[in-house]
């Protein structure tokens, strides 16, 4: 008896709240929400090609990237991402079955796409997920090689920016390794990074020339995230705290 009160007082609630909705229309809300946190991860305004955005967002759990429109985040229209995605809901109120659903959703992803953009519901295409190649391994950041050749600038002394640059010269850098060098303050900062994805930690490596004092470090991950500004010159001459 107790039982049945409970039931037609859940019922009473519902009725009175309006239509609920199924447990497959729920289902199909949480595998929308789940596209449209994908489409919070592709968020940026690093120029990306199609690839490298169909790549980022096959390596999330429990996405399939099943076709991309487009070439580049440079273009006007920048790129469609179609992704399959699933949720799940209960159905029944004594004994509940999970109900799972799976789903395709368009993502757009451009420079002028805006944060939090609800996905858009399409019908999956007959086809098979993509299959992207590991990209290519970024060139190592010469951390060691960096530390030798940097000068030693007595206490006192002046930091020649000409003889900082003539040090990264001696390194041979990788075509793919970008380097900044910049003077404020009597010291000499040096920026060494490879392009990141605009998703992940960067990598880069600085450095500072000072006068009794040569330093070369990692920023930690979280300053190398995109947005924390832990991979500048900038900071090289004013670190962070860690």
């Amino acid at each position: 008896m107790r039982r049945l009160l409970l039931l037609a007082t859940l019922l009473s609630f519902s009725l009175g709240c309006g239509v609920v909705p199924s447990p497959e229309e729920e289902a199909t809300d949480a595998a929308r929400e789940a596209a449209r946190k994908v489409g919070e991860r592709m968020y940026g305004q690093s120029p990306r090609t199609a690839e490298e955005i169909g790549r980022s967002a096959a390596g999330i759990d429990g996405v399939e990237v099943l076709r991309l429109t487009g070439t580049s985040t440079r273009d006007k229209d920048g790129v469609d991402v179609v992704v399959r995605t699933s949720g799940s809901a209960y159905e029944g109120w004594l004994a509940p079955e999970e109900v799972t659903v799976r789903r395709c959703f368009t993502i757009r992803v451009s420079g002028t796409s805006e944060w939090g953009e609800d996905p858009r519901d399409v019908d999956c295409p007959d086809s098979p997920p993509l299959a992207f190649a590991p990209p290519p391994e970024p060139p190592r950041l010469p951390h060691e090689e960096l530390r030798a050749r940097l000068p030693r600038v007595p206490e006192g002394g002046r930091v020649d920016e000409a003889e900082v640059r003539r040090a990264l010269a001696g390194l041979d850098l990788h075509p793919a390794i970008r380097s900044e060098v910049k003077t404020e303050g009597g010291q000499v900062g040096v920026l060494l990074s490879v392009k990141g994805n605009g998703v992940d930690a960067q990598d880069c490596l600085l450095a500072r020339v000072g006068p009794g004092d040569t330093e070369v470090w990692v920023p930690p991950r979280m300053q190398r995230m995109p947005g924390e500004g832990g991979c500048f010159v900038a900071a090289a001459l004013a670190p962070q705290p860690q």
